[in-house]
C-alpha cells in the first residue's frame, strides 16, 4: 500500500537526492567496480540494495508491533526522528566539502555478500530508516513502510548500478571538491526540509 500520490513525490524527490549524497556504500560500490571490474561494481550495487530491505524489514514489523501495543508511540517516533534527520542535516551542511577517498578492498571478498554487511551492520543506516521511513506512512502501517524501503532499495540498485559499471570515471568525479559540496550541499537542504516535514507532521 502507497501513501497519497503528494506524500509519495516528495518521498521520492527527497530519497533520490539523499541516494546521490556520495557516502559509504557509494565508497564501497566504487572501489569494487574499480578493483574487480564492472561485474563486481554492479553485484556491490545489489548488496547495498539487498541491506536497504533488511533495514526496511525491521524498522517496518517493528514498529508495527510496537504500534499495536501502544498506538501513542507512532508521534514519538515521527517527532525523535525529525530531531535526527536535522541533525544528519546540520553534519551533511558541515562537512559539505569533504571528499570521501576510496579503499582498497581484497581481492578475496564476495563483492554481493559484503554489499550487504556494509549497509546492514552500519548503525547510522538503521537509525535513518527509523527516522526516515514512519514519516511517509501516515497510517503507520508495516504494508507503506515496506513498500516505500522496496522503492528506496530499486533507486539505490539503479544509482549504485550504474556507478559500479562506471567506478572509474565516477570515482573521479565525486572526488572532486566542487562535486562533493554541491551533492552534499543538496542533501544537507534536503535533510532540513524532510525534518520541517516530519516534525510538522506534513510529510
Amino acid at each position: 500500500m502507497l501513501p497519497p500520490t503528494e506524500t509519495l513525490l516528495v518521498y521520492l524527490v527527497a530519497a533520490g537526492t539523499l541516494i546521490l549524497a556520495p557516502g559509504p556504500d557509494t565508497v564501497y560500490v566504487i572501489s569494487r567496480g574499480a578493483s574487480r571490474g564492472r561485474n563486481a561494481g554492479r553485484l556491490a550495487a545489489l548488496g547495498i540494495a539487498t541491506g536497504v530491505l533488511v533495514h526496511t524489514a525491521v524498522v517496518a514489523l517493528g514498529l508495527a508491533a510496537l504500534l499495536r501495543s501502544a498506538p501513542w508511540t507512532f508521534t514519538l517516533v515521527k517527532l525523535v526522528g525529525a530531531a535526527y534527520v536535522a541533525f544528519l542535516a546540520v553534519d551533511t551542511l558541515r562537512h559539505r566539502g569533504t571528499a570521501i577517498e576510496p579503499t582498497t578492498e581484497t581481492q578475496g571478498q564476495d563483492a554481493f555478500l559484503r554489499g550487504v554487511a556494509v549497509n546492514v551492520l552500519n548503525p547510522k543506516v538503521a537509525l535513518f530508516f527509523l527516522a526516515f521511513l514512519p514519516g511517509f506512512a501516515p497510517d503507520g502501517s508495516a504494508s507503506t513502510m515496506l513498500a516505500l524501503g522496496g522503492i528506496y532499495a530499486l533507486l539505490t540498485a539503479l544509482y549504485l548500478g550504474t556507478v559500479g559499471s562506471v567506478s572509474g570515471t565516477a570515482a573521479a568525479t565525486l572526488q572532486s571538491p566542487r562535486v562533493t559540496t554541491w551533492l552534499n550541499t543538496a542533501a544537507g537542504i534536503a535533510l532540513l526540509a524532510l525534518a520541517a516535514l516530519l516534525a510538522t507532521g506534513t510529510a
